[in-house]
């Protein structure tokens, strides 16, 4: 089993950053690639960015260059730097691990932008 807790979510304002964290324990060491997807009021869950175990990036269309994504692997840690964000980036963001059989999900941590 792994578990996955989320951090760093909140209120901003349009044009605002913030930081998303994951911290990911337990079977640590089936976990392949890690990433963040969010889900707004009454759409279904997108894919924002992923990150292999090797540190190399995968980013939605929309995402390619306000958020970065990063992995600490000593720590066993994933984040989401997300810049410039605008009102329609308000969701629930989740973080996402691949092991070999499954895939985990954390409680998921809210953003909301205002305009």
């Amino acid at each position: 089993q792994v578990q996955l807790v989320e951090s760093g979510g909140g209120l901003v304002q349009a044009g605002w950053s913030l930081r998303l964290s994951c911290a990911a324990s337990g079977s640590i060491w089936c976990i392949a690639s890690m990433g963040w997807y969010r889900q707004a009021p009454g759409k279904q869950r997108d894919l924002v960015a992923t990150i292999t175990s090797g540190g190399t990036p995968n980013y939605a269309d929309s995402e390619k260059g306000p958020f970065t994504i990063s992995r600490d692997n000593v720590k066993n840690m994933v984040y989401l730097q997300m810049n410039s964000l605008k009102p329609e980036e308000t969701a629930v963001y989740y973080c996402n691990a691949e092991g070999r059989q499954r895939a985990y999900w954390g409680q998921g941590t809210p953003v909301t932008v205002s305009s």
